[in-house]
């Protein structure tokens, strides 16, 4: 999966189609490992089967709306957000790409700076940004 459609789903600009339903899982396992957790753990915190979440991680199961929901916590998801994703619910666009400040998610000098740069710019700044959230969430949690 490529940088750009991996921010798409993460920001809600792409719905997972059956060309990229296996992204979806290998989305969730990134998360997972990022923040960092075990199948086991996450199991554990979910109440979904280990066995289920490595099938839905490897591609060769996708998760049901129920399934999802499950797992949007203990992944540090919100639900609507893990529902764009898959598909479910309609994208979202990026209030950031429309020229707004996503209010308590981003501050505004950063927000101003980056409305300045080209948008693959603000892409992969917004995904190391969310990347590091994940890891000092899994940091604190596991504290």
């Amino acid at each position: 999966m490529s940088l750009v459609t991996f921010f798409m789903l993460l920001q809600g600009e792409a719905r997972v189609t059956a060309d990229n339903r296996n992204d979806l899982g290998k989305m969730l396992k990134q998360r997972r490992v990022i923040i960092p957790l075990t199948l086991t753990e996450l199991s554990a915190m979910s109440g979904v089967s280990s066995s289920h979440l490595g099938r839905i991680e490897r591609g060769k199961r996708f998760p049901s709306a129920y399934t999802l929901r499950k797992i949007a916590n203990p992944l540090g998801f919100d639900e609507g957000e893990l529902f764009t994703y898959a598909g479910y619910l309609p994208p979202q666009p990026s209030p950031l790409v429309e020229g707004k400040t996503p209010i308590g998610r981003l501050d505004p000098y950063v927000a101003e700076v980056l409305s300045r740069e080209p948008l693959e710019v603000q892409r992969t700044v917004l995904l190391i940004l969310l990347a590091l959230k994940c890891m000092v969430t899994g940091i604190a949690q596991r504290n």
